[in-house]
């Protein structure tokens, strides 16, 4: 019992950093009928209310790649979705300055784009992307200062019928637009406060429990 217990805490310790240095992405999708919206924040308004009702062949998860991303490969449905993307992550200080994210998309009633709650892009236009960023009316995309720390990029959008192939990608410095996933290079999400504090609280009983097994074992 006393090596599940240390296991299990090993294991709390190992996944807050792990969580901790990451990159992730919450890929959400609603049943919606709506159409074109006259906002950014309106289409913020209509996914979240589209996702809030729970039907088959929509849902919520995480997903390792924003590459190639369909709601009908991932939960079934084709028609008349609603989007939201949420991806997570860090930046260092060294990678702070410029950043610019294009997301190739294919929203039939349009979308928007917002990092760190602020809307940066939205378009109502018949989006598809088709693995093309020749055409800038196709796509979202912004460019933005973004300081040392954790950041959310965010997108909204809705579709008639046939969901297409998304994608979603960042450049900063000099480097070349990456995708988001997995293997993105980025640094990861810098750990929050109560991050650490979980993670230390979770080495101090491992080392508590290491040193009641000891005295134990020395008394016996």
């Amino acid at each position: 019992m006393k090596n599940y217990f240390k296991a299990a805490l090993c294991l709390t310790a190992v996944a807050a950093f792990a969580h901790a240095n990451a990159s992730t992405i919450l890929f959400s999708t609603g049943f919606s009928e709506a159409g074109p919206q006259a906002s950014a924040a309106a289409y913020r308004e209509v996914v979240d209310a589209a996702i809030a009702a729970p039907v088959k062949g929509y849902g919520t998860a995480m997903i390792s790649s924003y590459d190639n991303v369909k709601n009908s490969k991932v939960f079934g449905s084709g028609d008349n979705v609603a989007f939201k993307s949420s991806i997570n992550f860090g930046v260092s200080a060294a990678q702070a300055g410029i950043w610019n994210f294009r997301a190739g998309v294919d929203f039939g009633k349009g979308g928007a784009l917002f990092v760190d709650g602020v809307a940066l892009d939205f378009k109502a236009n018949d989006m598809v992307w088709g693995g093309s960023y020749a055409n800038p009316g196709q796509y979202l995309s912004a460019s933005v200062h973004l300081a040392p720390g954790n950041h959310v990029l965010s997108i909204y959008g809705v579709e008639g019928c046939c969901d297409g192939s998304q994608q979603v990608q960042f450049q900063y410095g000099k480097g070349n637009f990456t995708s988001f996933g997995a293997s993105d290079g980025l640094v990861s999400i810098v750990p929050e406060p109560s991050t650490y504090a979980m993670l230390l609280i979770g080495l101090g009983l491992l080392g508590f429990t290491a040193r009641r097994t000891q005295t134990v074992q020395f008394r016996a």
